[in-house]
C-alpha cells in the first residue's frame, strides 16, 4: 500500500459514515448506502412473497429500495435479477404517509364501519392496478363499499390486468411494511395480517404477472399462519434476512468507502479494488470481494482500523471476532443496526477518551459501545414484548450461567404470574390495548414461560436437560442493559 490513513482520519470517517444508519426508519436509503448482502438475494425475488426479519435487519430498507427506481436498478444489475428491472412498484401499507393505502386514521375507522380486512385489502389492490371507480375517489370507506358490491368487475379488472402485465412483459408487485402497525389490538392486527397473506396467496397462485411481497417479523408470520393455516404454504419460498459475519463488516466497508469526501477516496485507493455505478447512473462504489466474503482480509483491514486485541493479548479476544459474539442473541442473530451502533458510539467514545491512542477504536471503547447497544436492544424487545421486563428484570444481580430452578424460583418469589396478570389488567384499564395481548402465552407456567423467552432469542439453553439444573445463558446484548454478570470472567469478556 502506498498510502494509509491517519488513525484521526479514520475515525472522522466512521463518524461522517456512520451517522444516521441506526435510524433506519427515518433514513431514506440511497444509492450509496444501498449494500447488497448476498444472502439477501432471494428476498428480492419477486415470487418470494412473505420476506421475514426481526427488528432492525432491514425490512424497511429493501421495502423502501424496491419503490425506489433507482435503487431498483441498482439492485436488478448486482443482484443479477433482471425481473426487477421489468415492476410496477406500489406500495400497500407502510410508514409513509401517502394516498396508497388507508393510514392510521383510516383504517381502524374502517373496520370500525364493518369493513372486513379482505374487502380493505383488495381496495388496496384494486385501487394499485387502476381500478377507475376507486381511482374516481379518495375515500377509503367508498373504495370499500365499490368493492363489496362489485366482485364480477373486481375479478374482471384483476384479470385483465394480469393480461396487459403479460403483452408488456411486466409484474405488478405491491409492498408492505411496518405491519406492526396496522392496529393497536393484536388480535385485529394478526387477522388482518392474515387477510392479506391469503390474497397475497391467490395472487401468488393465480395469476403470473400481480404480485404481493410481505416484510414480517417472524412472530407475526406464525401468528398469522395460527389463523390462516394455508399460509404455510408460503413457507416454501419465504425468504428472511439474516447476517453473517462477513455481511456485517462488508456494510461497514461500503459505508466507509461511499462517503462523498477525500477520506473515502483514499479509503478506497488504499484498499484497491471497488467498482463505480455504471455511467449515468448515481455514484455508488461497490465493495471489492474480498472486502465482502474473506474473513481474513476482513480482519486485516479492521484490525488497522481498531485495537488487534480487547485487552493486553489474544487471550483477551480479537475484535473482529469479539464484537459480532457479543452482540447475538440467543439463536445466533445480529442486527446490522446494532453492529453499526456499537461502531458509531466507540468512535465518539474514543475521540473523548482515547484521543492520541494509535488506532481509531480503542478496545475499552468497543466495550462501551456494545453496552449502549445493549441498552438499545433492551429498550426494543421491553417495547415490542413488554412482559420480558417482569421476566427478566428480577434476575439482576443473578450470574450466568444459571440454573433453570433458581430462575423460577426467583420468579415464585416475586410472583411473576400475578405480575404479569395485573399489568395485562393495567394497560386494559389505561386503554392501551396494543399491549393488552403482547403478554406470555403461558403466564402460569413458568417451565413454559423459559421456553418463550428462549424462542424470543433472550435466553438460551448451556445444555440439553429441561430440568432444574439445566443451565441457562443470557446473551450479552440483553445481559449487560439488564444488569446480570457473567460466572467466571471479567466485564465483557472475550471468547
Amino acid at each position: 500500500m502506498t498510502e494509509s490513513l491517519t488513525p484521526e482520519a479514520y475515525r472522522d470517517l466512521l463518524s461522517r459514515a456512520l451517522e444516521g444508519t441506526v435510524d433506519a426508519d427515518t433514513r431514506r436509503p440511497e444509492p450509496q448506502t444501498l449494500y447488497m448482502p448476498d444472502a439477501h438475494r432471494t428476498a428480492l425475488y419477486v415470487d418470494s412473497t412473505v420476506v421475514q426479519g426481526d427488528r432492525g435487519v432491514g425490512k424497511t430498507f429493501w421495502a423502501r429500495s424496491l419503490l425506489d427506481p433507482e435503487l431498483r436498478a441498482a439492485a436488478a444489475r448486482e443482484y443479477r435479477i433482471n425481473r426487477l428491472s421489468r415492476l410496477r412498484v406500489t406500495s400497500g401499507y407502510g410508514m409513509d404517509i401517502v394516498s396508497d393505502y388507508p393510514g392510521p386514521l383510516a383504517l381502524p375507522s374502517l373496520l370500525a364501519g364493518g369493513a372486513l380486512p379482505e374487502e380493505i385489502w383488495y381496495a388496496v389492490l384494486l385501487t394499485a392496478l387502476g381500478q377507475p371507480e376507486l381511482r374516481a375517489t379518495a375515500d377509503w370507506a367508498e373504495r370499500v363499499a365499490w368493492v363489496r358490491a362489485s366482485a364480477g368487475p373486481a375479478e374482471a379488472t384483476l384479470a385483465r390486468a394480469d393480461a396487459e402485465a403479460a403483452t408488456e412483459g411486466t409484474v405488478h408487485l405491491l409492498v408492505f411494511d411496518g405491519l406492526e402497525h396496522l392496529h393497536t389490538d393484536w388480535d385485529t392486527r394478526n387477522g388482518l395480517i392474515a387477510e392479506l397473506l391469503r390474497l397475497a396467496m391467490r395472487m401468488r397462485f393465480g395469476t403470473r404477472n400481480i404480485r404481493l411481497k410481505v416484510f414480517l417479523r417472524p412472530d407475526m408470520f406464525d401468528a398469522a399462519k395460527q389463523l390462516f393455516p394455508d399460509a404455510s404454504k408460503l413457507s416454501g419460498n419465504a425468504a428472511r434476512l439474516e447476517w453473517s459475519r462477513t455481511d456485517l463488516y462488508g456494510l461497514l466497508f461500503h459505508h466507509l468507502g461511499n462517503e462523498d469526501d477525500e477520506a473515502a477516496e483514499r479509503f478506497r485507493r488504499l484498499t484497491g479494488g471497488w467498482q463505480p455505478s455504471e455511467p449515468g447512473t448515481p455514484v455508488r462504489y461497490a465493495p471489492p470481494p474480498d472486502l465482502r466474503n474473506d474473513e481474513k482480509a476482513q480482519q486485516q483491514l479492521f484490525e488497522r482500523i481498531a485495537d488487534p486485541f480487547m485487552g493486553t493479548n489474544v487471550r483477551q479476544g480479537r475484535p473482529y471476532t469479539w464484537l459480532p459474539n457479543h452482540l447475538m442473541d440467543s439463536a445466533g442473530r445480529i442486527s446490522p443496526r446494532s453492529f453499526l451502533k456499537v461502531l458509531d458510539v466507540a468512535a465518539e467514545t474514543t475521540r473523548a477518551s482515547y484521543p492520541a491512542h494509535s488506532r481509531a477504536l480503542h478496545h475499552d471503547a468497543i466495550r462501551n459501545g456494545v453496552r449502549a447497544a445493549s441498552a438499545v436492544r433492551v429498550d426494543q424487545i421491553c417495547e415490542d414484548t413488554p412482559w420480558v421486563e417482569l421476566a427478566i428484570k428480577p434476575l439482576a444481580g443473578c450470574q450466568v450461567p444459571i440454573p433453570q430452578g433458581k430462575i423460577i424460583a426467583i420468579w415464585k418469589e416475586r410472583d411473576l404470574p400475578r405480575l404479569l396478570r395485573e399489568e395485562t389488567a393495567r394497560y386494559a384499564q389505561a386503554d392501551r390495548p396494543e399491549l393488552v395481548r403482547t403478554g406470555p402465552r403461558h403466564p402460569d407456567d413458568l417451565p413454559r414461560l423459559v421456553q418463550e423467552l428462549i424462542d424470543l432469542g433472550v435466553l438460551r439453553r448451556r445444555d440439553q436437560s429441561i430440568d432444574d439444573y439445566s443451565l441457562l445463558d443470557l446473551p450479552d446484548i440483553y445481559r449487560l442493559a439488564f444488569g446480570l454478570g457473567r460466572l467466571g470472567g471479567i466485564s465483557l469478556a472475550g471468547r
